[in-house]
């Protein structure tokens, strides 16, 4: 890449920018369209999981881009314009499919959405992993995970509205064309040569025979596990309790993303340390109390106000939990194998984020709410047991700096 760091940082907050466009669908909206399309939350949370496939699969993405240097164009940036070019074309063929009508085609334009998502997601990271220094990891993951959340305000704020005034169609051919803007700066990318000690190798993947590695992505599995489900029933929640609409629940999208753009600032300052124990136990305890307080006090009569600005504190805990838990994952990484072995540790992530979202719908339609935003709150205690791997140096463990 060009040796500029604020265009290179630039770079990557846009490519998660883009994806902060998709996420700020599906965290405003997607349940609510689902809904309004004759679904339950049952089916939402089925509908969630299934989607998420790809990111869980995504390995074999991240193997190609390690492996093949596309057509002579490079390991990262052909695949990224493919990626690009996959979503903004599924974007553009969802108005046609009614899910109350056509469930399973939805459900499969929406994995085709989300392999092209994972295809581009998972080059950007290897980029990453190819370009940045240990020193910077937790500042590039404060401005991918700020550019993402920033893409989510923009989507959340602009798709509400246009569902609410215009029609459903006119928020995916907007997606669509938000998916187009990091095009100008990806065509900048120059990826660095590699050196020796970064080709492919297949004995890497011995790294995961220690289990700081494995820890350190069953610890990424429970909390995106407790974040992505709780996440899902917040405007269910809020539209049951309150009564908000769809212009309504893209604001509180919107606001909860200003949480997450601080909350990246957070997590980067949790881990500006190096490994920092305390600040990881600190973004754990945050978590579960944003959950706590919007089950214990989002009722009928309290003012909306007030349950946005819990909703912004669950952003700050999401956006602190997610650049935390990536900052992490990027001291694992072999660099034979960057991109590959990010995407088995993100694989984790993912396989944590589909059961909680079905867990979470299943849950919801069960025992309510409330409840089930309580019972996340209790599961974030099951990433204890992992701590002592992830903040204790192991001699001779390859890839592992914990």
């Amino acid at each position: 890449m060009e040796s500029n760091r604020t265009l290179r940082y630039l770079t990557f907050a846009l490519l998660y920018f883009t994806q902060g466009t998709i996420l700020g669908y599906f965290a405003s909206l997607n349940a609510l369209y689902l809904l309004d399309r004759g679904l339950n939350m049952t089916s939402v949370g089925i509908f969630g999981a299934i989607a998420l496939i790809p990111f869980v699969i995504k390995i074999f993405l991240g193997m190609l881009s390690d492996r093949v240097n596309l057509l002579g164009m490079g390991h990262r940036k052909p695949y990224i314009f493919i990626g690009l070019a996959v979503q903004t074309l599924t974007l553009l063929a969802v108005p046609a499919v009614d899910p109350g009508k056509k469930f399973w085609l939805f459900v499969g334009l929406a994995f085709l959405l989300q392999l092209g998502m994972a295809l581009y997601d998972t080059c950007t990271d290897g980029l990453a992993l190819d370009t940045t220094p240990e020193a910077e990891q937790g500042r590039i993951q404060g401005f991918m995970v700020g550019g993402r959340a920033i893409g989510t305000i923009v989507a959340a704020s602009m798709v509400g509205l246009l569902a609410q005034k215009v029609g459903w169609s006119s928020v995916f051919y907007t997606l669509a064309a938000l998916t187009l803007l990091p095009l100008p700066l990806v065509l900048r990318v120059r990826e660095p040569q590699r050196e020796a000690a970064q080709r492919f190798e297949w004995q890497a993947f011995s790294a995961f025979k220690h289990w700081p590695v494995v820890a350190s992505g069953l610890f990424g599995l429970v909390v995106f596990l407790v974040i992505v489900g709780g996440n899902q029933l917040i405007n269910p929640f809020l539209t049951q309790e309150l009564g908000i609409n769809l212009a309504q629940a893209g604001m509180v999208t919107s606001l909860w993303g200003v949480g997450i753009v601080l909350g990246s600032i957070l997590g980067a300052v949790l881990l500006k340390r190096g490994k920092d124990l305390r600040g990881t136990l600190a973004m754990m305890a945050l978590v579960s109390l944003s959950l706590a307080l919007l089950a214990v006090l989002v009722r009928p009569a309290v003012p909306l106000a007030t349950a946005i600005g819990l909703v912004v504190f669950f952003g700050l805990a999401y956006g602190s939990a997610q650049t935390v838990v990536f900052a992490l994952c990027m001291r694992f990484v072999d660099a034979r194998i960057a991109a590959s072995m990010f995407a088995i540790l993100m694989a984790f992530t993912n396989v944590g984020q589909g059961i909680g979202m079905a867990l979470g719908g299943k849950l919801a339609d069960g025992m309510g709410f409330g409840t089930t935003l309580l019972v996340f709150a209790a599961i974030m205690a099951l990433g204890l047991p992992f701590l002592p791997a992830l903040f204790r140096r192991r001699e001779g463990d390859a890839g592992v700096d914990a």
